[in-house]
């Protein structure tokens, strides 16, 4: 290992979150042209009434600063702690594909029945991190 592994995974994670501000310009800028809000709503973020189309990607959005704020610290800490060898590195690249997976459900089709399942998987990929961070720790 060259010793920055832990970091391509966080780098991935900013890539999704870059991908989706582009993709929510373009689905808001898709929705004002078709006359379904208009476009003042979205001045002071009071989009009540914004159409699901632009919806599920501003919470998509919001999604990916939530859990994913633990991922990062959990991820600089592993590096610090020198912690961030195969099995935690694996654990984050788990963590991000499955955020991107999530995400793509969320701001397509939206279903629960895939979309929890791709939310757990990464949920449980990050408490597989946090879980070796505490064991590397301890027995450090």
């Amino acid at each position: 290992m060259t010793g920055y592994e832990m970091f391509w995974p966080l780098v991935a994670h900013a890539v999704l979150v870059y991908i989706l501000y582009g993709l929510l310009g373009l689905r808001r800028r898709a929705v004002t042209k078709a006359g379904k809000i208009d476009p003042s709503k979205f001045r002071e973020n009071h989009a009540a009434d914004e159409p699901a189309e632009s919806l599920v990607v501003r919470n998509n959005i919001a999604n990916q600063f939530e859990l994913p704020v633990l991922f990062y610290a959990c991820s600089i800490v592993l590096f610090v702690t020198q912690a961030d060898n195969l099995p935690a590195v694996i654990l984050a690249w788990i963590f991000v594909i499955s955020r991107y997976a999530h995400s793509y459900v969320h701001v397509t089709s939206n279903n629960l029945r895939y979309r929890s399942p791709l939310f757990a998987l990464g949920y449980i990929a990050l408490a597989g991190m946090w879980a070796w961070l505490l064991v590397w720790m301890i027995f450090s």
